[in-house]
């Protein structure tokens, strides 16, 4: 398969795209398999066509393949891109210890220092990144300098005065702590003395510097792997991790950064957005650039759009829309069941025929509230599965499966599941599993096209057993979607079934998510397929499987 796909010359840059997932997605699944022609060949093939895939393709495919992927010189490729794409690959990948040391030394010192973040890895590597020394992990300690005066007005509350930091002979002689770790210390200090409303407001901070090129490479407030490795000069895609415009601009001017947006990923305390400020600073011996030092806090709430609180509860509205459709839709299919099974007398067939098609579509819609009402309950209150708790998602998937026949039937859709290992036993109730799968495999049956077939695995993996997952490889109609794309309410993918459901393939796709984070699993959107992870409640696995990988 590799060797056809290496002798087709990419016409264009959607055929470059197209080979650089399929390339990519073979040596993740099946690199250690391949020959050493094959792997020299596909190298040079990734490495022609990397100028003409965009960076974002890179990134998503990165996410996509750094869990399921083993094959460290694919991990070293991606890991030597651009920061965006490295830092997307090496946050998750997962190698064997001798992989990692081995791939090590071939990496640039902002891949190191991503991993180094990470709290992960074995200790045999974390010796290994220590023993190559504090700069080779890209963590530059600045010049201690004899007085800084802070500008706190971006951290600290407007009434709060300017703090002057006065480092002692010792610390300039020692180079101790860096100006940034002795400014943190101050503001604790000096945060002491506050009051609680304060206080509040102070810690909701972090501080960080960036070299030259925009990255940061340093971080104190919140792990490293949050924010190492975002850049401030390039602005990132609504609702991606990295800064806005505003701070790119100003970064290409050298000017100051004034309350600019960022957006982190990470724990419930670091992921969100923040408000940063910032100021270039110089080499005082050339006068050359060397990035930039600053805060960040996160916003207050005259700052949110809309002037919305933050305590909001987002599920209010749609809670409220279910309360009103509930009535009305019980009263409609009330009356359709009463003229259907003639309580009140003989009814003619076309009446009759009409009535059992209202009771019908009052079930769809009732289907759709109770997703609606799923979503908005997630979204407020995530549900945690209860002590015990335990599905066997074999019998789910074949009850969906049966559920599905006529919906298949109709639009001629055949679905392959099949099994490698097992047993496969989740952390979930039976309820919700079975509405993440149906609702999963609703949603891509309805844009699969007419004698399509639907195929996908149920898996349990040896060695990683803390997950079994359910992958369903992409359709056609969103086979080159990116994740973007199809978690977007209103896309709408080329050869959408005539009788789709009413709610989209985001809106769908977005509640299999809910659902499955609310027992600790999720749904990942790689480039060739959608794979739904479940927490596994198998026995710690001292079973043996025999796993065939691949999508």
């Amino acid at each position: 398969m590799i060797a056809t796909i290496l002798r087709q010359a990419p016409r264009d840059r959607r055929a470059s795209i197209a080979a650089w997932r399929q390339i990519s997605d073979i040596l993740a699944q099946r690199g250690n398999q391949l020959g050493e022609d094959d792997i020299r060949r596909s190298f040079h093939a990734l490495a022609v066509l990397r100028p003409e895939v965009p960076e974002k393709v890179r990134r998503d495919c990165a996410e996509s393949i750094a869990r399921h992927g083993r094959f460290a010189p694919l991990v070293a490729f991606y890991a030597n891109d651009v920061p965006a794409v490295s830092t997307a690959m090496l946050r998750r990948a997962r190698l064997a210890e001798t992989d990692w040391l081995a791939l090590l030394p071939a990496t640039a010192a902002t891949a190191r220092s991503i991993l180094a973040g990470r709290d992960d890895l074995p200790l045999s590597i974390r010796r290994a990144l220590e023993s190559l020394g504090a700069g080779s992990v890209a963590l530059p300690q600045p010049e201690a300098t004899s007085v800084v005066t802070v500008r706190v007005a971006e951290i600290l509350p407007a009434d709060t005065p300017a703090i002057e930091v006065q480092p002692t002979e010792a610390q300039v002689a020692e180079a101790a702590p860096s100006q940034i770790s002795e400014l943190v210390r101050r503001i604790d200090k000096y945060q002491s003395s506050r009051s609680h409303t304060v206080t509040r407001a102070a810690r909701s901070i972090f501080l960080f510097e960036t070299g030259a090129d925009g990255v940061i490479r340093w971080v104190d407030g919140v792990t490293r792997g949050a924010a190492i490795g975002l850049s401030i000069a390039e602005s990132a895609f609504a609702g991606e991790p990295g800064a806005d415009g505003a701070a790119a601009g100003a970064f290409r001017q050298r000017a100051e950064i004034i309350n600019a947006r960022m957006i982190l990923e990470g724990s419930a305390t670091e992921s969100g957005e923040w408000r940063f400020s910032a100021l270039p600073w110089f080499d005082p011996a050339t006068g050359q650039f060397r990035g930039y030092r600053g805060s960040a806090r996160r916003p207050q709430q005259s700052e949110m759009p809309y002037g919305r609180p933050a305590t909001a509860d987002p599920g209010d509205s749609i809670r409220q829309l279910i309360h009103e459709l509930r009535s009305p839709l019980n009263a409609i299919s009330g009356f359709a069941q009463i003229i259907s099974s003639q309580m009140f007398g003989p009814v003619s067939t076309s009446y009759r025929a009409m009535a059992e098609t209202i009771v019908g579509d009052a079930g769809a819609i009732q289907e759709i509230i109770e997703d609606l009402e799923t979503a908005a309950r997630t979204v407020s209150s995530p549900q945690v599965a209860a002590p015990g708790e335990v599905a066997d998602i074999g019998v789910v998937m074949t009850q969906v499966q049966g559920d599905l026949a006529d919906v298949m039937a109709e639009q001629r859709v055949d679905l392959s599941i099949s099994r490698i290992g097992g047993p496969f036993l989740a952390r979930a109730n039976d309820t919700n599993s079975r509405r993440m799968i149906g609702r999963l495999l609703t949603a891509l049956l309805d844009v699969s096209e007419p004698g399509a077939t639907l195929v996908g695995q149920l898996v349990v993996e040896a060695g990683h057993d803390d997950m079994l997952q359910v992958r369903i490889v992409r359709p056609l109609a969103i086979r080159f979607a990116t994740a973007a794309d199809l978690l977007d309410p209103s896309f709408s993918p080329e050869g959408e079934a005539p009788g789709a459901a009413i709610l989209s393939l985001g809106f769908s796709l977005r509640l299999v998510d809910s659902l499955a984070r609310s027992v600790g699993g999720r749904l990942d959107i790689g480039h060739n397929a959608l794979t739904l992870h479940l927490p596994s409640a198998n026995p710690s696995a001292d079973t043996e499987l025999g796993i065939q990988q691949g999508e």
